[in-house]
């Protein structure tokens, strides 16, 4: 009773502050889930352009190969920065900067009509990570709780999802009904809708007061080229293992991923609307997965446990991609590639993510897009290579290996440590 009248004599009470905080905090990732949702669309939009556009313009698989990795290069080279630069000026900011680069990147693409147009309108690219890495899951990271972080960024990967059915049934249609230029014109102003959202709904920055007492100042003082505040991530505890397991394990997969526009075009002999079909049951296995599985799984299970799981998937689908022989065949090894691809991605999110502050958090994020960004550097190489004289089954095969030597690796280390723990 005493508590009760108590409560009624504050002018704000703590309970009803809290709960009024936690519904603008829930508002604002779903909105943060929307803008990702828009910027996949318009991601997989272009995706059913510029293949088909390169082909028209004379590219052969590895030129195509060199414009993916000028794609990783730029992102490489941005991505830390990006998250820097998330961290210093806010998620507004951050979020404002990458949807305008991907509206100056459609508009390159609407008017590319020779190879250096096309490579040129890659370089807003720079600044494109609203999905990728930095402004969407800082976001998400910095306004939910440590225990629910893993399920909140898994959401992300539903949005990934709703994105890439969306965006590829529309751009696929679009594309063979309109041509390439129209559908560029429209992710363009797709893109600046997303910006409108970002102008509305969400606030300068994210991070908690009391991270921006202890951070803001020193922040301010700091260049966002900072190579030395950017790589000090680097000696937290554990951070230096997860990353090099993310980049290990993941590149033979993100070599199948960056070349598969390439297997879809030159070896199931996909038309775009068929690709935009095979794309967006890539979608629907993808939100299976994401909201149906994965929230369950980090709910239940340790990180490293979901690790070991995702990565001993992985090494399964890379044999069964090496003997695959048409698309219904692939078909049916889309759902665990799409598991394990997102079980790893958000696991390793996740372990990153709780290694370091909260005001961190974007420069974390940053460094994991980086990796994906170095997967797409080489990738598209080393790939390129590896089809054009070894075939589509050698990707597998190293995939498979890499991943097995990654497994046994972890779970030799997985085991000698719980039997420690019982000595």
């Amino acid at each position: 009773m005493r508590g009760g009248v108590e409560a009624t004599e504050e002018p704000s009470p703590p309970g009803r502050d809290n709960v009024t905080e936690q519904r603008k905090r829930t508002t604002i990732i779903r909105v943060v889930y929307v803008i990702a949702a828009l910027d996949v669309t318009w991601m997989f939009l272009q995706f059913s352009v510029t293949p088909y556009l390169a082909k028209k313009l004379g590219f052969d698989t590895l030129w195509f190969g060199y414009l993916q990795t000028t794609v990783g290069v730029i992102q490489l080279l941005g991505g830390p920065i990006f998250g820097r630069f998330a961290d210093i000026f806010g998620a507004r900011a951050a979020l404002s900067l990458a949807c305008s680069s991907t509206v100056v990147f459609f508009l390159l693409l609407a008017i590319a009509e020779n190879p250096a147009m096309l490579f040129i309108h890659k370089l807003p690219t720079v600044f494109m990570h609203v999905i990728t890495g930095e402004p969407s899951q800082m976001v998400v990271a910095d306004l939910s709780a440590p225990e629910k972080r893993a399920e909140a960024l898994s959401k992300l990967g539903l949005c990934f999802g709703i994105g890439m059915i969306t965006g590829s049934t529309l751009g696929g249609h679009l594309n063979t009904r309109f041509g390439e230029t129209f559908t560029a014109y429209f992710g363009a102003v797709g893109s600046a809708f997303s910006l409108l959202l970002v102008f509305k709904f969400i606030p300068k920055t994210t991070k908690s007061q009391a991270s921006r007492t202890n951070k803001d100042s020193e922040n301010k003082k700091k260049s966002i080229f900072n190579v030395g505040e950017i790589t000090r991530l680097l000696r937290f505890p554990g951070v230096k293992r997860t990353f090099l397991v993310k980049i290990v394990a993941g590149l033979p997969s993100g070599i199948f991923q960056v070349m598969f526009s390439v297997i879809a075009l030159d070896f199931f002999k996909l038309r775009p609307e068929q690709n935009g079909y095979l794309m967006a049951y890539f979608g629907v296995a993808s939100m299976v997965v994401q909201g149906g599985v994965v929230g369950r799984l980090t709910a239940r299970y340790s990180d490293n446990s979901l690790l070991l799981l995702a990565i001993g998937v992985s090494s399964l689908v890379g044999l069964a991609q090496a003997y695959m022989q048409d698309v219904f065949q692939f078909c049916l090894i889309v759902f665990p590639m799409t598991f394990s691809l997102s079980v790893f991605n958000v696991i390793t999110d996740s372990m990153l993510t709780k290694s370091v502050p909260s005001s961190d958090t974007g420069t974390m994020m940053g460094l994991c897009a980086s990796v994906q960004s170095l997967l797409r550097t080489v990738g598209p190489t080393v790939g390129g290579f590896l089809y054009v004289h070894y075939g589509i089954s050698s990707i597998g095969l190293i995939q498979c290996v890499v991943n097995v030597a990654v497994f046994g690796h972890l779970l030799q280390r997985h085991l000698r440590r719980t039997a420690e723990h019982q000595q």
